[in-house]
């Protein structure tokens, strides 16, 4: 079961010089900044009421965010739905016919396990389920 959008993630170039906009003008809260070797991308979460808003800049040039500004430039990259149990849910979009990118859950930033569902199959959004260890309600 879907329990929230848990983040909407945002592709920049540059968190250094997009931060301002979200913590200076929005009145956004900074959660915190890390770095996610696996996925190649620097992360910065902001508090955006009971939303967070994730900032994604590219580590690298192989980056999927790299090449997801190249291709579309900056903007919304993904909604992120928070979920219990992610294996079932993975398992309950491919019985619904959903494409999944991961058929595994793979490890996100914030220690989150993350799929990815292939926009083709979600009206071209790309739209992440995301169990945070210990989530409940």
């Amino acid at each position: 079961m879907i329990k929230k959008v848990d983040h909407i993630g945002i592709a920049v170039k540059s968190i250094e010089k997009t931060l301002p906009f979200y913590t200076d003008v929005l009145n956004l809260p900074l959660i915190g900044i890390e770095e996610v070797e696996t996925q190649k991308v620097r992360v910065a979460f902001l508090q955006a009421g009971s939303t967070k808003l994730e900032l994604l800049e590219p580590i690298s040039e192989e980056s999927p965010i790299a090449k997801f500004i190249e291709k579309r430039g900056e903007g919304i990259h993904h909604v992120a739905l928070g979920v219990e149990s992610i294996e079932e849910r993975i398992s309950e979009m491919k019985e619904k016919g959903i494409r999944m990118i991961d058929d595994q859950p793979r490890s996100g930033a914030g220690g989150a396990d993350i799929a990815f569902m292939h926009p083709k199959s979600a009206a071209g959004v790309l739209f992440e389920l995301c169990e945070k260890k210990g989530m409940k309600g």
